[in-house]
């Protein structure tokens, strides 16, 4: 009887360690990703800021409105971590008000580089949306399983902090969405 008992004991043990090794292991794999996606989204970031300064420098604007654009795309390129949601808000709106100026496809349709221009701010600006979308998602599936009773009480996240979300305004202007 006892030998059976040791043996009953030892396999709930086991599968006790298996189970929390395996919780561990999906939390570790979800810290990745987030990572991951984390990376991205600041990639798309740069990259729709670039854009932006491309398009500021291009001589196609007018130079106020080159210049506007030039500054929300520096400031949020040298944002700290702190005023970057808010810098690329920012960028965003202006953006959107560059670009939903009357005529300016019609602009940008006169010049040899304007349509390529703008098709790589459409695809800058897609990339936006859909990277902070994967890592905002990303964020709300790690924060759930951090919350988790096991993960809390045995502490499989370590001093990892919770995740936090990546609010910005992503609209894309009304120029982009008309294609």
């Amino acid at each position: 009887m006892s030998t059976t008992l040791i043996l009953v004991v030892g396999a709930i043990v086991v599968l006790t360690a298996v189970y929390v090794s395996w919780r561990a292991g999906r939390l570790d794999r979800m810290h990745i990703r987030l990572e991951v996606a984390r990376e991205s989204l600041d990639a798309a970031l740069v990259r729709r800021a670039a854009v932006c300064l491309e398009l500021a420098a291009s001589r196609i604007l007018d130079p106020a409105t080159s210049l506007v654009l030039a500054a929300g795309a520096h400031e949020a390129r040298t944002a700290g971590p702190e005023e970057r949601e808010h810098a690329e808000s920012d960028l965003s709106r202006t953006l959107r008000a560059v670009l939903d100026q009357d005529r300016f496809r019609e602009k940008l349709a006169e010049t040899a580089a304007g349509p390529e221009l703008l098709e790589e701010l459409d695809a800058a600006v897609t990339k936006v949306v859909y990277a902070r979308r994967f890592y905002n998602n990303a964020v709300g599936v790690t924060r759930s399983a951090q919350r988790r009773w096991l993960a809390r009480t045995l502490r499989l996240a370590g001093r990892t902090p919770y995740p936090d979300f990546f609010e910005i305004d992503d609209d894309p202007p009304h120029a982009l969405a008309a294609e």
